[in-house]
């Protein structure tokens, strides 16, 4: 293993002034580190946008790298192929390597993924090197040096990362002291609307609502990250005579805002869109996002929302609940919450399989 400040400070030695990337908690060390030096990371929405800026700089002349989880790798390949490779646009891209070697060591999401990084990297042409938990930092310089060698060409290589290969350092974040513990926003929500069928976001969002109100009317996202409004609105247009209840985090839904002017031009009356916001990716460190300067529901009435609120308070969040089901939406209610604390629930899927979450899901939606 090699320290954050050693990957940092040995990628800075060779000129890369600029990062960008999604949070993983593989990569929390260097974000957090490199987060304390204004101007050296850019927090991306998605892995597709970070690999952009990291294009973007390159056409400045700067020396760009990009981190991200492997499960984002499918954001990335249309910017990586389109423009990167067609463009000979010289950038290194650190990738983890969840799932991998044995996918029934992480989480359900990345079982498809983890063994096919390689294989997907392979099939676009994209050379690849792989560092490990046991390396040092002269093995990570040797990695580079190959690295460089195809920078030099005008490629655009790939460090595939395994689990503990770099060491960890505190996140660095404004520290949030209003609002609703998660928890107890979702309970007010899914009391409020008993019969709701709810689409709870992935990470920890998902494990708090299986947690304090699980029910066979809650489907729990593994992975998909910034789709439960998508899957959701999916959901409405199927069933228009059932309310449906999208719990949202705000990193997630940064990472595909676009879903909002979708859902506004469907107009479905009977969505419901919560989005807890706690401005950082808590189950990946804590790193955070760029909801601080976001509006969301400016945002939501922009594309086409009927009605859109901000709440910090259980009161307000019933009261909101409550009117968004006496008049056609959709709705957005944002509501600020605290960076959780104590134990994380377990994920659903402890518990249950993903095929069983979806069977249940579509019986209670049949009923």
């Amino acid at each position: 293993m090699i320290s954050a400040e050693d990957f940092c400070d040995i990628l800075a030695a060779r000129g890369f002034t600029t990062a960008s990337g999604v949070p993983c908690s593989h990569f929390g060390g260097p974000i957090a580190h490199l987060s304390t030096q204004p101007g050296r990371y850019v927090p991306a929405p998605n892995e597709g946008s970070a690999l952009a800026v990291a294009a973007g700089a390159a056409l400045g002349g700067r020396r760009a790298y990009v981190m991200l989880q492997n499960s984002g790798l499918g954001n990335l390949i249309n910017p990586l192929t389109s423009l990167v490779m067609t463009y000979q646009l010289p950038i290194l891209t650190f990738t983890s390597l969840r799932g991998w070697p044995d996918p029934a060591t992480d989480e359900p999401q990345h079982a498809v993924m983890g063994p096919a990084t390689p294989a997907v990297l392979d099939a676009v042409g994209s050379p690849h090197y792989t560092l490990y938990a046991g390396d040092t930092a002269e093995e990570f310089q040797a990695i580079l040096d190959a690295a460089d060698k195809d920078l030099a060409a005008q490629r655009a290589p790939f460090v595939l990362v395994e689990r503990g290969a770099i060491g960890k350092a505190a996140a660095v974040a404004e520290p949030v002291t209003e609002g609703l513990e998660a928890a107890v926003a979702i309970g007010v929500v899914t009391a409020a609307a008993p019969q709701a069928a709810v689409v709870a976001t992935t990470g920890f969002t998902g494990r708090d609502a299986f947690a304090v109100a699980d029910r066979p009317g809650n489907f729990y996202m593994q992975g998909s990250m910034g789709h439960a409004g998508s899957l959701g609105l999916g959901v409405a247009l199927s069933h228009p005579e059932r309310t449906v209840v999208v719990l949202d985090g705000d990193g997630a839904l940064l990472m595909h805002l676009g879903a909002l002017s979708m859902i506004g031009h469907e107009a479905p009356a009977n969505l419901i869109h919560v989005v807890l916001d706690n401005r950082v990716h808590e189950s990946t460190g804590g790193q955070a996002t760029t909801s601080a300067t976001t509006s969301f529901p400016q945002a939501a009435l922009a594309a086409g929302y009927v009605s859109a609120v901000a709440v910090g308070d259980q009161d307000a969040l019933q009261e909101a609940m409550v009117r968004a089901q006496a008049a056609p939406g959709p709705h957005l209610i944002s509501v600020r919450t605290l960076p959780r604390t104590g134990a994380i629930p377990p994920r659903a899927t402890n518990a249950l399989s993903p095929q069983g979450i979806r069977d249940r899901f579509q019986g209670d939606l049949a009923r």
